[in-house]
């Protein structure tokens, strides 16, 4: 009997993933049937966060095309504490801090922007969407999870979803005692998805999503097939 195929290093973009469908996951993530496609859309917003990035890190102009989140940015670099832009943070199946590219890692996040100062720490994840009315703050909880562990000192996390086009701040404060009932949450829609794996039934999840975004063309739902 084959081994189930590995669901680990997750993610919150690979847990997201199969919960909106776990078929179309499965042949996505799993099987890889399908090869990455950046959009005009995520380009942008990966140049977004480059020079959001080299602002806060190296001071360097931001440009003019972004010139409508420079006031934004601006007040972030004046926020007390040690800033790290493009935190890359990994954890081992033991919950225990490891780099993002360690052999044992089992969970990985990078956070935008993380500002300590002793015991208090904000993170902060730029968004490029017009609109934060779909906002998810399950991201949020994740990194702050992350950022317990890898910073231990850290009692008291304040997070955002700063949405720069949009000119929204999404909001959450998180305290070291939610951790275990955070973690409890995640691990449980991480245990969804191995055992998945383990029974290899990746049951499709139908969805306005089918009629004309899924490349899973033998799914019944597909809206090819109708």
């Amino acid at each position: 009997m084959s081994k189930p195929p590995k669901v680990a290093p997750w993610s919150y973009s690979r847990i997201k993933a199969f919960q909106t469908c776990p078929k179309q996951f499965y042949h996505t993530h799993i099987l890889k049937e399908f090869p990455y496609k950046e959009t005009e859309a995520m380009r942008y917003g990966t140049e977004f966060h480059k020079a959001a990035e080299d602002y806060i890190a190296k001071s360097k102009p931001v440009p003019d095309r972004f010139g409508f989140a420079r006031p934004a940015l601006e007040a972030l670099a004046e926020m007390e504490g040690e800033k790290f832009p493009e935190r890359k943070l990994g954890l081992t199946r033991d919950l225990e801090p490891c780099d993002f590219f360690d052999k044992n890692v089992w969970f990985r996040g990078v956070v935008d922007l993380t500002i300590v100062s002793g015991e208090d720490a904000r993170i902060i994840d730029y968004k490029t969407g017009k609109s934060a009315r779909y906002a998810d703050r399950g991201q949020l909880e994740l990194m702050t999870l992350t950022i317990f562990k890898h910073f231990p000192q850290v009692k008291t996390v304040r997070a955002g979803l700063l949405f720069v086009i949009a000119k929204d701040f999404i909001k959450e404060k998180y305290s070291i005692e939610d951790e275990a009932e955070m973690w409890s949450k995640w691990l449980a829609e991480y245990g969804k998805m191995e055992k998945a794996a383990e029974t290899g039934v990746w049951n499709p999840r139908p969805s306005g999503l089918c009629k004309r975004h899924c490349p899973v063309t033998e799914c019944p739902h597909n809206g090819a097939n109708e």
